[in-house]
């Protein structure tokens, strides 16, 4: 019997560093550097997170070698993110990639990253894996996308963000409360205690499966500059409320297109992924929906839901299946699609 291959995945799409080892499809390590560099400016800074992950790559990969208990001479591949993400950040992971390949002789894998957060399900660890096909909601700062999965290796984006994503409303939202970056979590926080009613918001009127958030964050900005206007006190005064209800806008949206695509692909199995899935209101939301309808609701463990390697281990282990290799000529991309 084969053994069982042991995969080295790279992550770099962004602002954190980091490297995994996956044995067949169980993590052996999981390691990430974060950089808190970018919490001063409100937002991630490109040319601060290229730098830093090239202060990070080397002891974030060596310290998921160690912790996986094996040697480099083990590692069969080497998996890395190619696209999308900061061209910067995306070069830095891509270039030690090739060069940990070449002096291994050892074979490389591109993997895209939005691929990747929705392969993470198929991670093994003794929970219930999706069956094809099912629809994932793929929710990032940068994306978001209704996904048809047909299989590991087959994937159609059905619906897509033709403006901004459902992240980035959160953290635009956040700024304007006067929250600090990164903001979602800290709206998810402060709405656990708010009232979803107390502030409407502009609902964005777009066709078929598509996403629309730039109106709703205009929306937003003009609900809170008006009432400032009126009470400088506002945002304070009403914190949870106005978090509450950013929120729900903004999940009520993913829900509503999601349901949608239900209905129009007939496929009952869901699944969610990316920095987004994270959000409380969503999970439970979503669950809700599962039982009223009988659908079956596949949700990611919170360590899978932002940016690490682990997604790219395991998008890159099913590529090694295929003998699907990348050569040392392949380029990242800024934009990278399906």
């Amino acid at each position: 019997m084969n053994k069982e291959p042991i995969i080295l995945g790279i992550e770099s799409s962004c602002d954190d560093t980091s490297a995994a080892i996956l044995k067949g499809k169980k993590i052996l390590s999981n390691e990430i550097a974060n950089q808190e560099v970018h919490t001063i400016y409100g937002g991630v800074v490109p040319e601060l997170a290229s730098r830093a992950h090239q202060q990070n790559i080397i002891p974030v990969v060596d310290t998921a070698i160690k912790k996986a208990n094996i040697k480099k001479e083990d590692i069969d591949a080497v998996a890395f993110t190619n696209g999308p993400g900061l061209l910067g950040s995306l070069l830095v992971g891509s270039s030690f990639g090739k060069s940990f390949a070449l002096g291994m002789n050892i074979p490389m894998i591109t993997v895209n990253h939005m691929q990747g957060h929705i392969l993470a399900h198929f991670i093994d660890e003794g929970k219930v894996i999706p069956t094809f096909p099912f629809l994932c909601l793929t929710v990032s700062g940068g994306h978001t996308q209704i996904v048809k999965v047909k299989s590991t290796n087959s994937m159609e984006i059905i619906g897509t963000t033709i403006d901004d994503a459902a992240g980035e409303a959160f953290d635009k939202s956040a700024k304007l409360l006067g929250l600090p970056y990164p903001g979602g979590p800290l709206i998810d926080k402060y709405a656990l205690k708010g009232n979803i009613d107390a502030f409407k918001f502009g609902k964005p009127k777009v066709n078929d499966l598509d996403f629309s958030f730039s109106g709703l964050k205009t929306s937003i900005l003009y609900k809170i500059q008006n009432n400032i206007q009126k009470n400088p006190k506002f945002i304070k005064e009403n914190i949870e409320d106005l978090c509450a209800s950013i929120q729900h806008s903004i999940v009520t949206i993913l829900i509503e297109k999601l349901e949608k695509a239900i209905l129009k692909t007939g496929i009952k199995e869901l699944a969610i992924a990316g920095g987004v899935s994270a959000n409380s209101y969503l999970r439970n939301e979503l669950k809700l929906l599962s039982q009223k309808k009988s659908y079956k609701l596949h949700i990611p463990k919170f360590e899978y839901c932002t940016d690490n390697a682990a997604m790219i281990a395991i998008a890159g282990y099913f590529k090694y299946l295929d003998n699907d290799f990348a050569k040392q000529c392949e380029t990242p991309r800024a934009s990278l699609t399906f």
